[in-house]
């Protein structure tokens, strides 16, 4: 057992050591498959089943954690009534998730979670922050892991982890969460979220093929709640139990009445979720990758809607009893997988498809055990309706089909590359236009004449093209946020140069119109109230990338302004200057001469350093206007009130 551990560390630290997530569920699936981790999650799942009631246990091996949430928890405050989901921001007062509150679109549903999981998590969470403390700088990965409402609170916390670790200042670690037939947590909104953190990959959810207890948040089952309650309590002292028990033939000592009635209830309304074409913002929503496991091996599906529909697909060819049973059998199944991963498919070469497409969904069918062929042996449950088999099969094909064509990262990437080729004629028109701007006797440079010009012909097509430019990013963005990308997306090096040169070129454009039309009259300022959340995007991207320890000095003034925000700032400095001229309240003319001396502090340092397009130093730029009225501004004052102004003379600085 020790060289086994030893090894599941060494593969542990070998392919969790980089910041990648995975690419696609496949290999996410694969990889705690074939390591062993599923095996060693479960296994501390078990024991936290049996001996942690209500608590969870904390494992260290080699510089892999492990902590592992008890599926016996129900009377810690978890409420099972109906679907009651409430704004995670609102019942955050620690804001332990704040970084999955950020929403793409104002009128966007607010991210909703569980109540009572929510409320269970918080009940664990001080003692759940010494314990993570102390593992910092003793483990490279953490393994977050849980059966059953054990599992949820898993996902929870590692949420929260992920949520904590950007303001970790020892070693970051990477973070992974396995859960064996967890209910849903949340909505449509956080499934988003969790999407446009890339968090996606840290989630693997285990799923038996008839398993109820992860269906069951699907279904209204708020009129069933003492069934509910006997389940949970008969799901509690079987847990308790010793785990290698013979699970089969245990769901008779419920009453039939319960079992019937919620298996009833689930099918029922699973069967419309799977059936929706839109995804309802109210209800309980799948995220991260899913493992559904069988007799017959195991799948990975990814996709939110593919989820719902294979959760109602296996269900369909299921019972009452087995339902209750498969919630009991993960130790089973997960040995049965990590065996099964090592050995061949049993396919013949003249049942395996030619197109390797048509072959990787045949052998999920296979897998699932919802293909056409008689099924194996099952104790639980055994299909007698062969047209309800071949129905079922029929709908799986093409449930993992939609599954497939909706996640080709790499293929959708290479398709991007060539649309960003396509752009390049508007980007062009656009440095054209910078160009002579800067050169033009009028001398008010880029930025003031995009401003000042806005009506003319050449500036309007100016404007299209920006928009144009803004279309495709945008879009990018939102395949980036969707999961249909590669995880390394935003670390590839064409990525972020030709995001940076974008902001960089365009983003000033913005801010001129951005004042032109007075939206800073209406809204606010440009920087806290109107920048648009790509550049913001942009700006991580362009932080997180590896850059090489010492950068060559400029030798020329850059090609753009390296802050691409510095108009914005500009203009914030110009009514503060005008501020300065009609304002009378002395402590705020105060506050508004430092404001204006950083500034003027931070515009020194970027010319010093030649961080600045030659457009800045226009003569009629608005930053050179500003600055005269500045030196004019201070040499009044200096003359008026010296002894305020003592290191200035004739508007200069001296020693």
């Amino acid at each position: 057992m020790k060289k086994e551990q030893q090894l599941l560390v060494h593969n542990m630290e070998t392919e969790t050591s980089c910041q990648n997530n995975f690419e696609m569920s496949e290999m996410l699936a694969s990889f705690v498959a074939s390591t062993g981790l599923l095996e060693e999650a479960w296994r501390v799942c078990s024991i936290a089943n049996t001996e942690y009631p209500g608590g969870y246990l904390v494992e260290q091996i080699g510089s892999v954690a492990y902590v592992a949430f008890s599926g016996r928890q129900m009377d810690s405050g978890s409420d099972p009534r109906g679907r009651n989901l409430v704004p995670l921001d609102a019942e955050d007062d620690d804001d332990l998730f704040a970084h999955l509150y950020r929403r793409s679109e104002a009128d966007q549903e607010p991210i909703k979670v569980h109540y009572g999981m929510l409320k269970l998590f918080l009940s664990i969470y001080p003692t759940l922050q010494i314990q993570i403390a102390a593992l910092m700088g003793k483990v490279k990965s953490i393994v977050i892991t849980g059966q059953s409402i054990g599992g949820t609170t898993a996902s929870l916390s590692a949420l929260w982890l992920l949520c904590h670790l950007p303001s970790m200042s020892s070693p970051m670690f990477t973070v992974l969460c396995i859960t064996f037939g967890s209910p849903l947590l949340g909505n449509e909104a956080l499934r988003r979220s969790i999407l446009r953190q890339r968090w996606g990959g840290n989630f693997c959810h285990v799923v038996s093929k008839h398993d109820i207890m992860p269906r069951l948040l699907l279904a209204d089952i708020a009129n069933h709640y003492s069934k509910i309650q006997t389940l949970l309590h008969f799901w509690h002292w079987c847990m308790a139990s010793d785990p290698h028990v013979i699970v089969t033939g245990l769901s008779s000592q419920l009453p039939a009445d319960v079992k019937d009635t919620i298996f009833q209830c689930v099918s029922k309304d699973l069967e419309l979720l799977a059936q929706a074409e839109e995804p309802s913002e109210s209800l309980f929503r799948p995220f991260g990758s899913y493992v559904f496991c069988c007799q017959e091996g195991a799948i990975c599906v990814e996709n939110a809607a593919s989820v719902i529909k294979m959760m109602y697909l296996m269900l369909k060819t299921g019972s009452p009893s087995c339902s209750i049973e498969d919630h009991l059998k993960y130790g089973g199944y997960v040995a049965l997988v990590c065996k099964q991963f090592l050995k061949a498919r049993n396919f013949d070469d003249e049942d395996l498809p030619d197109s390797s497409y048509e072959a990787g969904v045949a052998l999920a069918l296979q897998s699932s055990d919802l293909n056409d062929k008689e099924p194996v042996e099952d104790f639980c449950f055994s299909i007698q309706n062969s047209n309800l088999r071949k129905e079922v099969a029929f709908m799986a094909k093409n449930c993992l089909q939609m599954a497939k064509n909706d996640h080709k990262p790499n293929l959708t990437a290479a398709t991007l590359a060539i649309r960003l080729s396509k752009i390049v004629p508007f980007r062009a028109e656009i440095e054209w236009y910078k160009a002579c701007c800067d050169e033009a006797d009028d001398q008010l440079g880029y930025y003031d004449s995009f401003k000042l010009k806005g009506g003319s012909r050449r500036e309007a097509r100016v404007n299209l093209n920006r928009h144009k430019l803004a279309g495709f990013w945008n879009s990018v963005i939102l395949m980036l946020e969707n999961n249909k990308l590669p995880h390394d997306f935003d670390r590839r090096g064409k990525w972020i140069n030709a995001s940076q040169f974008y902001k960089l070129l365009v983003e000033p454009l913005d801010i001129a119109d951005y004042y032109r039309t007075g939206m800073h009259l209406k809204q606010g300022h440009y920087i806290e109230h109107g920048r648009e959340r790509r550049y913001e995007i942009f700006d991580k991207w362009w932080r997180d990338r590896s850059v090489p320890e010492e950068e060559t000095k400029r030798s020329k003034f850059a090609s753009a302004t390296q802050d691409s925000c510095f108009w914005a700032r500009v203009e914030e400095a110009r009514e503060w200057l005008d501020n300065v001229r009609s304002g009378s309240d002395v402590r705020k003319r105060h506050v508004l001469w430092q404001k204006i001396d950083m500034f003027e502090k931070y515009a020194s340092k970027l010319i010093h350093n030649k961080e600045i397009s030659k457009d800045v130093l226009a003569k009629n730029s608005s930053f050179s206007r500003w600055m005269e009225d500045l030196k004019e501004l201070k040499s009044q004052k200096v003359q008026k009130f010296p002894l305020w102004f003592p290191d200035f003379v004739d508007g200069e600085v001296v020693p």
